[in-house]
């Protein structure tokens, strides 16, 4: 890897998941400190459950984190961490977290990070770029400052984009300084999590079952307390929103729909990763 000169830490994770036999089998390269912690079966071998770590705990300014999966035909590869992924203070260099994904037609991938906390004063670019033939489910979850600890998000900034070719891209500057993004009612109206969870496909779902993920999901959705809406674009693409004052309310809510969508989508059960449970 030809090291850029304003990337002081680069590290580098490959996945390829490949339907072998009746199993999805996982191959993974590496450089740097990203790795892949260990490949799970807990539904079976159909579906591997991959876990990433970065053992640095965190990223800082010049810190760059770039990920690569490949979803082949017939493989289901489910991507989780263990720990939030960490934005620290910042003085002049940016870190970065970087995933490009390729799934298939006839692959699956589940992006599901846990969240990422947004430190005071960082510097940050957070993208994911997914090429889809396949059938997707993706989250972010954002977490602004520390207010618990008094640490609020009042300097710095953060990029956040998820850009699914042809179908979705949402890419937007968070700087503390913009007040009315951050404070407006029209923006965050003051609220620290933002959440997003996508499910998408390349192919669009029949009318029937489109309105029935639609209805189902915000059904859901009026039992919670917090803001949230889901919406149904181009007939493949369901999009929630979390607008949250804490993170766990959120993160409930975004795991309690993944588990709608998996099993009215894909007639999959909800079987969230062990590495939650821990």
């Amino acid at each position: 890897m030809q090291r850029d000169p304003g990337i002081r830490w680069p590290a580098r994770l490959a996945l390829q998941a490949r339907r072998e036999d009746a199993g999805t089998v996982v191959y993974s390269e590496h450089h740097g400190p990203l790795r892949l912690l260990k490949t799970l079966y807990p539904e079976g071998p159909a579906t591997a459950h991959a876990v990433l770590v970065h053992p640095p705990g965190g990223l800082v300014g010049g810190d760059r984190l770039d990920i690569e999966l490949d979803v082949e035909a017939g493989a289901h590869l489910l991507v989780t961490t263990p720990a939030a992924t960490r934005f620290y203070r910042s003085a002049t260099l940016e870190a970065t977290q970087q995933l490009s994904a390729r799934v298939a037609a006839g692959g699956r991938l589940e992006w599901l990070p846990q969240e990422t906390l947004a430190y005071r004063g960082c510097r940050a670019r957070n993208q994911v770029h997914i090429h889809l033939q396949g059938e997707l489910l993706a989250s972010e979850l954002l977490v602004l400052g520390l207010g618990a600890a008094g640490q609020p998000f009042d300097e710095g900034e953060l990029l956040q984009e998820l850009h699914i070719e042809g179908l979705w891209r949402d890419r937007g500057w968070i700087r503390a300084q913009d007040r009315a993004l951050l404070d407006g009612p029209c923006g965050l109206a003051g609220l620290p999590v933002l959440g997003t969870l996508v499910l998408a496909q390349a192919q669009a779902w029949s009318g029937p079952q489109a309105e029935a993920l639609l209805e189902r999901s915000r059904a859901l959705l009026e039992a919670q307390p917090i803001r949230a809406a889901v919406t149904l674009l181009h007939g493949r693409l369901l999009l929630l929103r979390v607008l949250a004052a804490e993170l766990e309310p959120a993160t409930q809510l975004m795991r309690a729909l993944r588990g709608l969508w998996r099993e009215q989508a894909w007639g999959q059960p909800p079987s969230e990763p062990r590495i939650w449970r821990t």
